[in-house]
């Protein structure tokens, strides 16, 4: 299931909130990977900038979202949740993962949150 990328804005706000998440992005072959909260930030200058205090922070050109997944799948045995941010030709410009405790489960807040917004963006469409 895929939503518009318009809703870009509205989804990392609410990430921001989550507490630990995984974000990867992929860039010239390359993965970067950043685990914490996934940082607050604000609009400017047609940018998402995001002003984090653990270090990871940068600038978002929404206007490249066309869409954002819902991917639930298994990954190295076991279930995962990410919010894939895809551009127009269907390549991933970033993800963000529901975050695991110390021990590697899941975090169940999280987890239900995303299935709420899956739900959420199923009945809209």
């Amino acid at each position: 299931m895929t939503i518009p990328g318009e809703q870009s804005l509205s989804l990392l706000q609410e990430i921001a909130n989550w507490g630990n998440t995984t974000t990867i992005i992929l860039h010239g072959g390359c993965v970067f990977e950043f685990k914490g909260h996934f940082p607050v930030g604000s609009m400017a200058e047609g940018f998402y900038n995001l002003k984090g205090e653990s270090g990871f922070e940068g600038h978002l050109n929404l206007a490249k979202v066309n869409h954002i997944a819902f991917q639930d799948k298994v990954h190295r045995g076991k279930q995962s949740y990410a919010l894939v941010f895809n551009d127009q030709d269907k390549q991933c410009i970033f993800k963000i993962f529901v975050g695991r405790t110390s021990e590697g489960e899941l975090i169940e807040s999280q987890v239900n949150r995303f299935k709420e917004l899956q739900a959420e963006f199923t009945l809209e469409s």
